[in-house]
């Protein structure tokens, strides 16, 4: 079917391009370039890095306005990141592709948040887009089983993937039903202070920290008198134990070689 999509993010990314594969893809709606890195420098978004391998025509308007046209009866809606005015909504079908199992983690960062709580599950959701955050009827639901060597980045993967699958079923005329009116809870967009690291704290809830900023943020703390981010770790003996680290200013490495570079 001919649809557009909404994405920003690399999740959004992946789902463009699995939706492509089987349908005609009109236009991706992403955000403005952005600077990115440790260079700032003006970058596109990964969604539109995709899109123009794909040929795709792409649209960046800084806000959505009221009289945003869509042009076409679908739009496929993956870490977009803007508002989409009511009015706008009610122009289209909004499918919106959701990383947990709704209504578990409304809101921003819903791996993330997933990760940090120690949740042995999450999913994918497909729902309509409606005013209230995230609280649209469901057109299709997937479990996915979390495990401890799971991270952000091995989820999103994996919710990307699934993502595609359950639009396939719901696609073109989605069968919703209401979400259910309990276990709501909201995923907080990741702040500063999310990212440090309290030594304090039990090593299982650091280290579900540090899985849910990997790879993509990072967690930071201080070890040995030097700060520094953890992308990866482990618990081992009743202990967080690190494996790669990045001291500030340098590249990542192991971290017996940041203990190597100490001696």
């Amino acid at each position: 079917m001919r649809l557009a999509v909404a994405a920003t993010a690399p999740l959004g990314a992946d789902v463009l391009e699995r939706l492509a594969a089987e349908h005609d893809v009109a236009y991706l709606l992403t955000r403005p370039d952005r600077p990115r890195g440790r260079g700032q420098r003006v970058a596109p978004p990964p969604a539109k890095e995709a899109a123009e391998r794909l040929g795709i025509e792409v649209r960046q308007p800084e806000r959505l306005e009221d009289d945003f046209e869509p042009e076409l009866d679908t739009v496929v809606v993956a870490a977009y990141g803007l508002l989409i005015p009511t009015p706008v909504l009610d122009r289209a079908l909004w499918l919106n592709v959701h990383p947990s199992l709704l209504p578990r983690w409304r809101g921003a960062a819903p791996i993330e948040r997933a990760l940090m709580a120690g949740d042995e599950e999450t999913g994918v959701t497909i729902i309509k887009l409606v005013p209230e955050l995230d609280a649209g009827p469901i057109a299709a639901q997937r479990a996915l089983a979390l495990s401890e060597e799971d991270d952000f980045g091995t989820v999103s993967a994996r919710a990307g993937e699934a993502a595609a699958e359950l639009l396939a079923e719901a696609l073109p005329k989605p069968e919703l039903r209401p979400q259910p009116v309990e276990g709501v809870t909201y995923a907080e967009k990741i702040r500063p202070e999310d990212r440090e690291l309290d030594w304090s704290r039990p090593p299982q809830e650091l280290l579900n920290r540090i899985r849910a900023l990997s790879p993509h943020i990072g967690a930071r703390g201080e070890l040995r008198g030097r700060p520094l981010t953890i992308w990866r770790a482990r618990v081992e003996g009743g202990e967080l134990v690190p494996v790669e680290v990045q001291p500030e200013g340098r590249r990542r490495m192991s971290y017996d070689e940041f203990l190597r570079g100490l001696r």
